[in-house]
């Protein structure tokens, strides 16, 4: 047994150093051969790793609205026209549902309104239009509204007595007190609609989801928003399950919801349950078809890579056939024979797979310095190239290496 291990690993070298040496001595050859290779294997490491750093942006955006928690609504994110004109004829949520659910929800964690609009905000000459007012209460940062970088959020106290106060968003505070430090922002008047508010605080800044700037708003106590700018729009009200406990936590609002609008049994729900994995199903569906088409045309280029290394293959073994007559008549038997060549169709496709893969990962880095477009570089996209295209030259590798392996060898011999 040792033995025929021993055998087998020297078979091994010697295949690898024979196929080396016949690569060296034909480089252009060589070159040109793995070409088709390192276009196909590039094309799809860049595409994989465009695609997997669009997925990673994407969850990370969505993950803003927060991984366990729901949003009731008088409407769906996702709907139809149809739709759309059922959900604009249901009543607006407001403080009777708020109530019904902070005082029965046994799953929720924190349960935060949200009423918002577009304003004007201003301080001293600068002024700036088109900010998102969301008026809240203490628990909002729970639900996933971000964190506090400097100074306090608002707290039970602003929203039980509807106190002037305002949280800034990072973008606000910046181009108000441009170059003020955000600890030195805290206890400034601001305009917010024409009416006076100071600042308690600044959010750290988050970024941007489904290209909206999440950075460019403003938030005020809740109470303080429906008594400035009006109380009869509907709210929407977010609520947070512990982890796990999401489905459990929309059984609940379901009854708790529809005992607070007194909807009838045999009715439909006249209100929605929004959450963040309903935007990830919709990319999904929408990103699946293009993956596997972009995926699919790398392939095809592999495909053709490979067909020509097993083009090349043939010539070679035509071109040592009398080599091969010689090896056979020393001795060589055919699996020998066999081994040699796909380890050098392997070797091909493996050199190329390499330079393929560095180069599709500097494509993805460079697609996603230069344009909005993300790229992710992972071990997997790595060992994908490397494997598929060894994969490849092996595959591509068994005729002609079967076909070296068969050859007469007194045929072989007289071969010119």
């Amino acid at each position: 047994m040792k033995r025929a291990i021993q055998r087998a690993a020297s078979e091994w070298i010697e295949g690898l150093r024979i196929a080396l040496s016949s690569l060296a001595g034909n480089q252009l050859r060589s070159f040109l051969t793995t070409l088709g290779i390192v276009i196909g294997v590039m094309t799809v490491i860049a595409i994989v790793a465009i695609i997997q750093g669009l997925n990673q942006s994407f969850a990370s955006q969505i993950g803003n609205l927060g991984a366990h928690t729901l949003y009731v609504d008088k409407w769906k994110w996702i709907n139809t026209g149809e739709d759309w004109w059922t959900m604009r004829n249901r009543k607006n949520l407001g403080r009777t549902e708020l109530e019904a659910i902070e005082r029965e929800a046994v799953e929720a964690l924190a349960v935060a309104p949200m009423a918002g609009r577009p304003v004007t905000v201003a301080a001293g000459d600068e002024e700036l239009s088109g900010i998102r007012c969301t008026g809240t209460n203490e628990r909002y940062l729970q639900t996933g509204g971000g964190n506090v970088a400097a100074g306090r959020f608002l707290g039970p106290s602003d929203v039980d007595l509807a106190r002037s106060v305002v949280v800034l968003g990072a973008d606000v505070a910046d181009r108000l007190f441009p170059g003020v430090p955000w600890e030195r922002v805290l206890g400034k008047r601001v305009r917010v609609r024409g009416a006076p508010f100071t600042v308690i605080g600044v959010l750290a800044r988050r970024g941007r989801m489904l290209g909206m700037d999440l950075d460019t708003n403003v938030t005020i106590p809740f109470t303080t928003f429906l008594r400035d700018m009006g109380g009869k729009r509907s709210i929407t009200i977010a609520v947070t399950s512990a982890p796990g406990r999401l489905p459990a936590l929309e059984d609940e609002l379901v009854g708790i919801i529809r005992r607070a609008r007194r909807v009838p049994p045999e009715k439909a729900d006249d209100f929605s349950l929004n959450r963040q994995d309903q935007f990830l199903k919709l990319y999904d569906q929408l990103t699946g078809a293009l993956y596997g088409v972009a995926v699919g045309v790398g392939l095809i280029t592999l495909v053709v890579g490979g067909i020509g290394i097993m083009n090349i293959m043939l010539v070679s073994v035509t071109e040592r056939t009398r080599e091969i007559g010689v090896r056979r008549a020393l001795g060589a038997r055919k699996r020998t024979i066999l081994m040699q060549f796909l380890i050098e169709s392997s070797v091909v496709a493996a050199m190329g797979g390499a330079v393929g893969t560095g180069l599709g990962l500097g494509v993805a880095v460079l697609v996603a310095l230069v344009s909005p477009l993300a790229a992710a570089v992972t071990p997997g996209a790595v060992a994908l190239g490397l494997g598929f295209s060894a994969t490849v030259g092996l595959l591509f590798g068994i005729w002609p290496a079967w076909r070296a392996a068969n050859l007469d060898p007194v045929e072989a011999l007289r071969y010119e």
